[in-house]
Parts: C-alpha cells; sequence; structure tokens
C-alpha cells in the first residue's frame, strides 16, 4: 500500500472519551432494549465523529465507542473464556492489577468475528449521512494478538501453556478480521499493539516483529496498515519502562505503512528515533499528552512539529495523541485536538503545503 498522503498528517489512535450520558448508560444497560442500545451506538459514534471533523483531522475512527474496553471488549467476542473475573484489587490507587483476569475454559474460537467490521460500518453509514467528504480518511482499530493476550489465563491441559501459545491462537483470528475489514472498503488499519512497546525490555523483540508481520501477511499491500506503540495507559498509568531503545533495531522490519510512538508524555526524549523509522515507513508522532490535563496550545505544537522536522521529512510524518483518549474527559480531550491541528496547520502553511 502507498504511503503517500498530505504531509503532516493529523489523526488519532482510536479511542475517544464517551460521552457523559454513554457513561451512565453503561452502568445499566439492562434497562434498554436491542433496539435502544443500537441507538445508543449510533448516536455515541455521531458525537465521537462531530468531535473529531470538528477539530479538522484528516483521519478519524468511531472512537471505540461501542467498546467498554480497547481491548477486553473483544473477550466477548471469543468463545472459550470465563467473561466474569474478579480483579485482585479493587481499592486504592488505580493500576492494572484492578483489571481482571480470564481463564481459558475451551478452545478458543471467534465463528462471529470480533466485532470490528460492524463498528467499521456503522462509521461509514454515519459518514455517509453526515456528508462527510472522501478527503477524511476512515479508520477502524484492532489489538494485536499479543496485546489481546494479555488478561487471559493461560491453561496447560488445552495446550495454552504460555501468553505466547495464547497469542499463536488469538493470530489467526485477528488475521481474519483484517481480511474482512479489506473486504468491507477499510483503507486503513491500526493493528494496535502496545504490550510489545511495554514488554520488549524483558523479551526478545524480533519475536514480536514475527508475530506482527505473520498477523498482517493477508492484508499487507491491501490497506494502509499502521501500528500503534505506546507504554500503557489504563487509569493513564504507563505499565513499561518508557524507552524506545529496547524496540529497536528490531521494529524497523514490522511490515507497516505507518508506526505511531509515544512521545508528548516523554517530553520527546529519543525523538531521533524517528528518523530511522521515516527511512522505513511513515512516522506518527504522538504530540499531545492524553495523561496530562495540561492542554497544549497551538504554539506548543507548532513547536513541536518543528522539531519533527529535524530528524523526519513533511511527507513522512503524522502527528497524532500518544494514545487513545478514552481515559481524557471529553473537554479535555476536544481542545488537546483542536489545538493540535491548527499547530499542524500552520507549519503546513509555512511550508507552502496545502
Amino acid at each position: 500500500m502507498s504511503t503517500s498522503h498530505t504531509p503532516l498528517r493529523t489523526s488519532v489512535i482510536g479511542s475517544h472519551p464517551f460521552p457523559s450520558w454513554l457513561e451512565l448508560a453503561a452502568s445499566q444497560l439492562d434497562k434498554f432494549g436491542p433496539d435502544d442500545l443500537a441507538e445508543l451506538q449510533e448516536d455515541a459514534v455521531i458525537a465521537a465523529v462531530h468531535d473529531q471533523v470538528a477539530a479538522g483531522l484528516d483521519v478519524i475512527t468511531d472512537g471505540e465507542q461501542t467498546r467498554l474496553d480497547f481491548n477486553l471488549s473483544f473477550y466477548g467476542f471469543i468463545d472459550g473464556i470465563a467473561l466474569e473475573s474478579q480483579p485482585p484489587r479493587r481499592f486504592g490507587p488505580p493500576a492494572h492489577d484492578q483489571r481482571g483476569r480470564h481463564p481459558i475454559l475451551k478452545p478458543l474460537s471467534a465463528p462471529r468475528g470480533l466485532g470490528v467490521v460492524d463498528e467499521f460500518r456503522r462509521l461509514q453509514r454515519v459518514a455517509r449521512a453526515l456528508g462527510l467528504p472522501s478527503s477524511i480518511t476512515l479508520k477502524a482499530s484492532v489489538p494485536g494478538p499479543y496485546t489481546l493476550s494479555g488478561r487471559l489465563v493461560p491453561n496447560l491441559e488445552l495446550g495454552y501453556s504460555d501468553r505466547w501459545a495464547i497469542t499463536e491462537a488469538l493470530l489467526p483470528m485477528v488475521r481474519s478480521e483484517l481480511e474482512a475489514l479489506v473486504a468491507a472498503g477499510c483503507t486503513e488499519v491500526s493493528v494496535d499493539e502496545p504490550s510489545m512497546s511495554c514488554y520488549a525490555h524483558r523479551e526478545d523483540p524480533r519475536r514480536f516483529v514475527d508475530i506482527f508481520n505473520r498477523t498482517v501477511a493477508p492484508v499487507r499491500g491491501k490497506t494502509r496498515v499502521c501500528t500503534h506503540l505506546c507504554f500503557g495507559n489504563y487509569r493513564a498509568r504507563a505499565v513499561g519502562p518508557r524507552q524506545l531503545s529496547p524496540l529497536f533495531p528490531a521494529f524497523l522490519d514490522l511490515h507497516c505503512d505507518e508506526m505511531h510512538v509515544e512521545m508528548a508524555s516523554r517530553e520527546f526524549a529519543e525523538l531521533e528515533r524517528i528518523g530511522p523509522i521515516a527511512e522505513r515507513c511513515d512516522v506518527a508522532v504522538g504530540i499531545v499528552d492524553v495523561k496530562s490535563y495540561y492542554i497544549e496550545t497551538a504554539d506548543d505544537i507548532e513547536r513541536r512539529v518543528k522539531r519533527c522536522l529535524e530528524f523526519a521529512p513533511a511527507e513522512r510524518l503524522v502527528f497524532a495523541p500518544d494514545c487513545g483518549l478514552s481515559q481524557t474527559a471529553r473537554w479535555a480531550a476536544k481542545r488537546k485536538l483542536n489545538a493540535m491541528v491548527e499547530g499542524v496547520r500552520r507549519v503546513r502553511k509555512s511550508l507552502g503545503i496545502s
């Protein structure tokens, strides 16, 4: 797939904050009928699309408004998992041990797919109804199999001896979902693997590259393949050492058209790393910090974009938040996106890019 696009492109990772009314509704879903729920979902996607289009983004998503979690919601589509789980700790400061882990009870399968195709078709429908211009790209996001395996408990008797074995079982499910997305007309898909960047310091990063490349192999060259790498954002908390160095040079061999790296929350440490990435593919720089309630100004963004241009050419640069925006209040998310787009627009104008 060609990586050509408007230089200094603006994009998002995937998730967008839920409207307050959706948060309230999600806490009492048993009170709604199936048609009520469908209406809730569609209205929430319309709200997320509105926020992104109003900001002026080049690439938008459905905001993952039908997912209760970027990752865990997919377990509802996978047979063989005990969906009810108890977190080890319920109280105190938020951390990853407040998320449940799910035992595997029988061989894993996803006979209905993973649900992303339906999400994308809803996004297409909303975009048509709103009359969005074709210049706005509609992107779908899917967690990669290694990240998807993270909350599943191994089962030796069933052959799922460790996380790697579970990953191998999930890989064909993700791959099939990607193929179905391409068949549905999806021209840009992000295979999100934040767990790989979180744990590359303790694992062989070449093994991660092999997993990713086998996952995307059937759709390579048929859609724009992106990947999102960060260091964790559950309750705005990182879960791994926030360093890119353990990933490289191995991750330069990822078969993707766009590689996203978290930068803003790390005060743009290792910014020079985007240079080698840009020699292989487009590099999406996390330019606003989703873990901070400091609202970046357009001036901030303009300065940051110019710093990035010292290491990578404009035609290879994409700008996005550090991570999905689901853990950020909606009022702040909208202001951050507005500033991001305006700051990038200023640099485009100074370079004579329309």
